[in-house]
């Protein structure tokens, strides 16, 4: 895959008629909260990527071509709404899932066994390998194995 800049932009409108949400073609799809976490490793990368959108009650991304999701996990030690429920939604979509090639979670490790439970949750669920685990917003170590990853991953 060749690098290219993080593209929040990378989604397009729908074709007339669909009122389902915007288009993204981006090998790369992530979900970041406020605290844009997880925005900020995904800008590292310097891969071309989607965002979805931040309130579920926005129309969600339909992916176009097969990605890499890349997201946080919530719920603390409880592990309790792991998954956000943006990612519940983009999820729900049955093409957005067939799609779907690999997980990437965020996680804090000081919620010790729910550390990237989001990642496991959707790995297992959608019969795709957790393709990488970082912690918050990942070091630069992370960044250069995500980065060497991914291009070997779509090779």
């Amino acid at each position: 895959m060749s690098a290219l800049a993080v593209d929040d932009q990378a989604a397009s409108a729908p074709p007339d008629g669909d009122a389902e949400g915007p288009v993204t073609d981006a090998p790369l799809i992530y979900f970041s909260s406020v605290s844009d976490n997880t925005h900020r490793f995904v800008t590292k990368l310097g891969v071309r990527a989607a965002r979805m959108p931040l309130l579920t009650k926005e129309p969600t991304l339909q992916a176009t071509r097969p990605y890499v999701l890349v997201l946080p996990t919530y719920g603390g030690i409880t592990g309790k709404g792991a998954v956000p429920r943006q990612v519940v939604k983009f999820l729900n979509n049955e093409q957005n899932r067939a799609l779907l090639r690999g997980v990437i979670g965020a996680g804090n490790t000081n919620f010790g066994e729910t550390y990237c439970l989001a990642a496991d949750i959707i790995a297992a669920k959608c019969h795709v390998p957790v393709l990488y685990r970082f912690e918050v917003m990942g070091t630069s170590e992370d960044v250069d194995r995500v980065t060497k990853g991914l291009e070997e991953f779509w090779t």
